[in-house]
């Protein structure tokens, strides 16, 4: 009698655990969680860093300047597949998010980190490789941006803040 309820008890705690599991991931397969905004770093259980030196994601604009008010395009480009994204654009001078995005592309959604459209997240789990978006830059200077961008692969393997060419806003003296 006693072999037969230890079982039960353990059949019960893993069936606990794997639905805590199943709930941790769903969390996130429909985007990041507003705790990422700061740090972009995803709140997976398990989730482990990789180096952002990484060769196969990258994000590019087609401008080295912008003025303020301009519709910068923004390309992420892979070369593997992966799930899940945060993108943001930052200030160099103290690293704020700014601007908004005007243009997302399919399975992705806007986030309002501190003022709406900030910040873009996946909105499934499709894979995604190649993805093309749209910022607007504040009316008012800002000074000179960057885009960053934290990806996750898989549920255990992800890499945070991977950053673009400094977009410089000109006429700044």
């Amino acid at each position: 009698m006693e072999d037969s309820s230890q079982s039960h008890i353990t059949i019960v705690g893993w069936a606990c655990t794997t639905l805590c599991l199943v709930s941790c991931v769903a969390a996130f397969s429909h985007g990041a969680s507003l705790s990422a905004c700061t740090d972009m770093m995803p709140r997976h259980l398990r989730a482990q860093l990789h180096s952002p030196s990484n060769n196969y994601i990258t994000v590019h604009t087609n401008t080295s300047f912008y003025l303020p008010g301009d519709k910068v395009p923004v390309t992420v480009r892979s070369t593997r597949d992966f799930m899940g994204f945060l993108l943001q654009a930052r200030k160099v001078s103290n690293d704020e998010i700014a601007g908004t995005f005007v243009f997302i592309p399919p399975g992705s959604k806007l986030l309002t980190c501190f003022e709406d459209s900030d910040t873009v997240t996946h909105s499934d789990k499709s894979l995604k490789r190649n993805l093309s978006f749209v910022w607007k830059a504040p009316d008012q200077p800002i000074g000179d941006i960057k885009f960053f961008i934290s990806v996750v692969q898989s549920y255990f393997v992800y890499w945070a803040k991977i950053e673009s060419a400094i977009v410089a806003q000109r006429g700044q003296n």
